[in-house]
């Protein structure tokens, strides 16, 4: 088992950005001298509680402050952008990296992101897969370039190798760097998809055990329609975790310093305010969102607690989902920062050797 971060915690919105900022790149520093192998940043233009609108500039300059961490977007909201743009931008990013970037992709957003970018939310992921399927051939192309789609007609110059015109801006990691999907519903069609491709899929740290499964028999779906065996190693499974000494210390930090007060104030709320329930934290849709509270999470889904817990929850969600790649720390908001450091120094330390051979 490798272990990583998913960087986009749910910061309070009261919390000057250039304070989010550079704790958030304090976390990636910190994480590349304790050995984590992987971490993803998420992108997001009108959530001021997951406020990096362009990961891909956060990365590059995490790039110069990092010597062996993979970085990765944690997503890129493909429906939200151009496919040309997209495909230069990534392609630079990297060659930044020198070979250790992840390009992340999604189709989900808020839907205040959809009302900011006028794309209706029900072409979404038709128009996602537009945008990826030009990426790719665009960086697959060595001469001229012509696309007619639904959404995108795209003509690219003719190629004057002569005097230097043409398209030439290609990954340096060939055919492409690694590419992740994240899918955060149960039965995900983007894990289907991804499953089609051989791509990395990840999947949501809010999802219960008892649906997280489905992602990857969606994944798998995809896959046997590609005619190819699925490898459980591609499976980023996210979980909230956070830890102290003692589960004790672990949970009355999680009520002190930030933890609590972002899920219960933004995160969930956000949820209900957008898509109408808190369907997207429950194990079924039969659950009463008011019967979802904080406490509730930290017994049923989150991690809190000392390193032996932590372990054994980990352990028994191996065990329950058939096996996974990664482990990802979904992260959180902590004031002082120094406690969310101390997690991540506990986890790797006393954690992480536990279950490097699941």
């Amino acid at each position: 088992m490798e272990f990583g971060l998913f960087l986009m915690p749910i910061h309070p919105p009261e919390k000057p950005w250039q304070q989010i900022m550079k704790e958030d790149m304090d976390t990636l520093i910190l994480a590349d001298k304790l050995g984590f192998h992987e971490a993803w940043i998420g992108e997001h233009h009108t959530l001021k509680t997951e406020p990096i609108p362009a990961p891909d500039l956060f990365i590059a300059k995490a790039f110069g402050l990092t010597k062996n961490i993979r970085l990765g977007t944690g997503v890129i909201l493909l429906q939200l952008h151009h496919p040309v743009m997209l495909a230069h931008r990534i392609a630079v990013l990297d060659h930044l990296g020198e070979g250790r970037f992840n390009f992340g992709i999604g189709t989900g957003g808020m839907p205040t992101e959809f009302e900011l970018f006028g794309i209706d939310e029900k072409d979404r992921h038709l128009r996602a897969a537009e945008v990826m399927d030009i990426v790719l051939r665009l960086w697959e192309s060595d001469g001229s370039f012509e696309y007619q789609g639904q959404f995108f007609n795209i003509k690219a110059p003719e190629p004057q190798p002569e005097i230097g015109i043409g398209i030439h801006m290609k990954p340096l990691t060939r055919p492409h760097p690694p590419i992740a999907v994240a899918a955060g519903s149960p039965h995900s069609p983007t894990a289907t998809y991804a499953g089609s491709q051989g791509w990395i899929v990840m999947s949501s740290g809010i999802m219960h055990p008892a649906v997280l499964g489905s992602i990857w028999e969606a994944y798998a779906k995809g896959a046997a329609q590609a005619d190819h065996t699925p490898n459980r190693n591609v499976w980023r499974v996210a979980r909230n975790i956070h830890l102290a000494e003692t589960t004790r210390q672990a949970r009355e930090e999680a009520d002190k310093y930030g933890m609590r007060h972002c899920i219960t104030k933004y995160a969930m709320r956000q949820f209900k305010a957008t898509r109408g329930n808190l369907d997207m934290f429950k194990p079924s849709k039969d659950m009463p969102d008011d019967d979802v509270t904080f406490d509730w999470l930290v017994d049923n889904t989150f991690i809190v607690g000392d390193p032996d817990y932590v372990v054994q929850r980990v352990q028994e969600l191996h065990h329950r989902m058939g096996g996974f790649g990664t482990l990802m720390l979904q992260l959180n908001d902590w004031t002082p920062a120094e406690v969310g450091y101390r997690s991540l120094e506990l986890f790797m330390k006393e954690v992480a050797p536990a279950l490097k051979e699941l």
